[in-house]
């Protein structure tokens, strides 16, 4: 082939390839504004943001939200920050502030918790509530809880005043004061137990162990050997520190008794020992049977079933093969219960021991010999676990016990300092 021939045929070629590109390019091509679509419909070609690399942008479009992927255009809208017109806003602050009423009553009496979204008291703020035919009652302690005795029995209403700050139910709240006490768990206790670090422990945990006046030279102090009819074991709470629940179980420990609170001897709280939990859980882990008792400040049998209602929701979790005692002692001289006559204490006792028995446990008493002599009708209690704290080398007690404390000086590998010891008779 001569070079013209060559020269035509490559020139042929190219005007080939540029008319195929053109057709692939205004095939694919964006319809024009005066174009159409592949229907043929005519379509329009919204104008570009931009404009000389600067945007373009009208307060009437974007006053109505979000335009494309601009997700700063809400800094622009002047009411989104505006609880009153935000939706989404109101509603996170309506939750926040949003409070209701929990009321239950256990004898001629009103407990009423003013609680909020998540059913915790509301602590730092003097609530109102008025009970129908009554008038207004105050929170004057602000701790989110209104007590109201001596009430007649019957149905009655009750209403959260309006407070700054805010939103109450715009309803009344319809209760049942009840007649006689049933002896039941209280449900909603869990709201009333507290922790250490909520009150001043130093003076509301004021046990005085009455035994020790009691004691005499036949104290025995060290460790017991289990006999074919008794286990030998201690009894714990906060002040024994932390504990190798190892090292007991191998010293020869059979059993425990924790501690799992008690009413403030001064204010009445309702607290939970700081190392319950902690000792629940070593014991179980180290194959060590538990029982718990909890220290009494109750006046009356309505604080009766409430302490016997905060236990029974602190070893929910627990499996307890020994009882759990109500210990009834002494407070120094100025605890709140320390002046009761024999036979309110005695109801105390036995209101806590009927709680705790129809919520399907097994329940009992400890008080020192002197305490079962002086401050209780010990023959109402006997159908119930008794457990003696005497220390001596054979008790002088002549009623009925089951279980025996013998010394508060003991001492146990796993443990540092004095620990309690005792013997079960239980089978």
């Amino acid at each position: 082939m001569d070079s013209k021939l060559r020269r035509a045929a490559i020139l042929s070629s190219m005007a080939i390839i540029l008319l195929v590109s053109l057709l692939v390019f205004f095939s694919n091509a964006p319809e024009r504004e005066t174009g159409g679509n592949r229907n043929g419909t005519p379509t329009q070609t919204p104008p570009s943001p931009y404009q000389d690399g600067q945007l373009q942008e009208s307060e009437e479009e974007m006053a109505e939200g979000q335009i494309g992927d601009d997700l700063s255009a809400f800094l622009r809208d002047d009411t989104f920050f505006d609880p009153e017109v935000n939706p989404v806003l109101e509603a996170a602050k309506d939750s926040g502030t949003r409070v209701s009423l929990m009321v239950t009553s256990v004898e001629k009496d009103l407990r009423i918790q003013i609680v909020d979204i998540q059913g915790k008291p509301v602590a730092g703020e003097g609530f109102y509530v008025e009970l129908e035919g009554k008038g207004e009652y105050k929170d004057l302690d602000k701790d989110g809880v209104i007590y109201i005795g001596d009430l007649s029995a019957g149905e009655y209403y009750v209403k959260l005043l309006p407070i700054e700050g805010y939103r109450v139910p715009s309803n009344e709240t319809r209760v049942r004061v009840k007649d006689k006490v049933e002896y039941v768990a209280i449900d909603d206790i869990s709201l009333l137990i507290k922790t250490e670090e909520e009150i001043i422990a130093e003076a509301e945990d004021t046990a005085v162990a009455d035994a020790l006046e009691d004691a005499d030279k036949t104290e025995i102090q060290k460790f017991q050997k289990p006999t074919a009819n008794s286990k030998v074991g201690i009894d714990v709470s906060k002040w024994n520190g932390e504990i190798d629940w190892d090292k007991v179980k191998n010293a020869g420990v059979e059993f425990s008794i924790i501690r799992a609170g008690y009413r403030g001897s001064v204010t009445g709280s309702l607290v939970v020992d700081p190392r319950f939990a902690e000792n629940m859980r070593g014991a179980a882990t180290s194959g060590i049977p538990v029982g718990v008792y909890f220290f009494t400040q109750a006046v009356n049998e309505v604080e009766a079933v409430e302490e016997a209602s905060a236990v029974l929701e602190l070893i929910r979790e627990y499996n307890l093969e020994y009882p759990v005692f109500i210990d009834t002692e002494g407070a120094g001289g100025n605890g709140r219960a320390d002046g009761l006559d024999v036979d309110t204490r005695t109801r105390v006792c036995e209101a806590f021991c009927r709680t705790i028995t129809n919520a399907g446990y097994t329940a009992g008493v400890y008080a020192s010999r002197n305490w079962y002599n002086n401050n209780l009708h010990t023959e109402n209690l006997e159908q119930y676990c008794i457990w003696l704290a005497e220390y001596r080398s054979v008790p002088v007690y002549q009623g009925y016990y089951q279980m025996w404390q013998y010394t508060s000086k003991g001492s146990i590998d796993g443990i540092e300092g004095n620990v309690d010891m005792n013997v079960s008779y239980l089978r």
